[in-house]
């Protein structure tokens, strides 16, 4: 009877174990998500600044129906989810956000987006 018992709690404590190993796995799956969410969120933000830049005639200090002079905004280039760079051309504008979440190694999480005159479309890189 005693070894039976302890045969029972041996396997009690590598099921713990394995259920703990899982739980963390999905919390950081789960977070890296969340992460992706909020910088797709944020670029579309960023985004739409830049398509008021873009509708907003010249002489009000907009864009004039084009991207070309429009920057990211000195407190959106850097926020505590990521940063974003823009690459700006006459027609549309491609963001994107490197997050501060690492998914493996070195390798943070990114996502594209592309703004045109009347969209925002979203990838996810990495």
């Amino acid at each position: 009877m005693g070894q039976q018992q302890l045969l029972l709690v041996l396997l009690g404590i590598v099921v713990v174990g394995v259920a703990i190993v899982v739980a963390i796995n999905l919390f950081r799956g789960n977070a890296i998500d969340r992460k992706r969410e909020i910088l797709i969120n944020e670029s579309h933000n960023i985004g739409s600044i830049a398509i008021a830049f873009y509708k907003k005639p010249r002489m009000m200090g907009g864009g004039g129906k084009r991207f070309t002079g429009w920057t990211i905004p000195s407190s959106l280039v850097a926020t505590v989810n990521g940063s974003y760079t823009a690459q700006v051309s006459p027609d549309n504008i491609v963001i994107i956000g490197t997050g501060t979440e690492v998914v493996t190694d070195n390798d943070s999480i990114k996502v594209q987006t592309v703004v045109t005159a009347d969209a925002i479309n979203s990838i996810i890189i990495n």
